[in-house]
């Protein structure tokens, strides 16, 4: 007689996935990992911009109401004192020397440049138009190094330029920076970046971001 074996039926009962909690688990570990190193890039990139706002900000008050530090007391713009005169007039090696020493104290110049030093100030510390204020700084940026000419071991009248790198000086530091603070959307976090994306203005012109 033919024995049949019945199918295994199941008793109902089943462990828990500890495999599939794991896989979950560790999904959720990496997705909040991922957000906190996000959060932390963002109060680190804030906290650049502040800083770097600050310096460009400082340096306006310093050469408007002559506070004492780069700019003696009497000596500040509102005491009819040149921003740019003594800088410019410093200028002593580099192809644009002779340029420089001819914009040095012009009224243009001083105007252009202060105006340069609020706005970006001020643009960074409230985190808004961080791209103009990338754009405007690196091309002032780039005139300082251009004045200051690290490439020169030796003045124009022969004297070590004292020059400590052919290439790269601090100008050249502070260009890069707005530009990363800028393509890192840096205003968004503890300043008015998200406001200020959201107007109609900067809406329809993106340059202005």
């Amino acid at each position: 007689m033919a024995v049949h074996e019945h199918p295994h039926r199941s008793s109902g009962f089943h462990l828990p996935s500890f495999r599939r909690n794991r896989t979950a688990s560790a999904s959720e570990s990496g997705v909040s990992a991922l957000s906190g190193t996000h959060t932390a890039q963002a109060y680190i990139f804030a906290s650049l911009r502040l800083l770097t706002g600050f310096v460009f900000l400082w340096a306006f008050l310093d050469k408007t109401f002559g506070f004492g530090y780069a700019t003696q007391s009497g000596k500040g713009w509102l005491d009819d004192g040149s921003p740019t005169k003594g800088f410019l007039s410093g200028a002593a090696a580099g192809p644009m020397e002779s340029t420089f020493h001819s914009w040095a104290g012009d009224p243009w110049a001083d105007w252009l440049f202060m105006l340069g030093l609020l706005g970006i100030g001020v643009a960074l510390i409230a985190g808004v138009a961080m791209r103009f204020a990338a754009v405007a700084g690196t091309l002032m940026m780039a005139l300082m190094w251009a004045a200051e000419w690290p490439p020169a071991q030796h003045l124009s009248d022969g004297s070590p330029s004292m020059s400590t790198n052919p290439f790269a000086d601090y100008h050249l530091i502070y260009a890069v920076v707005l530009i990363a603070l800028a393509a890192a959307s840096a205003g968004d976090t503890l300043g008015l970046g998200r406001a200020w994306a959201k107007l109609p203005l900067v809406r329809h012109s993106r340059w202005l971001r």
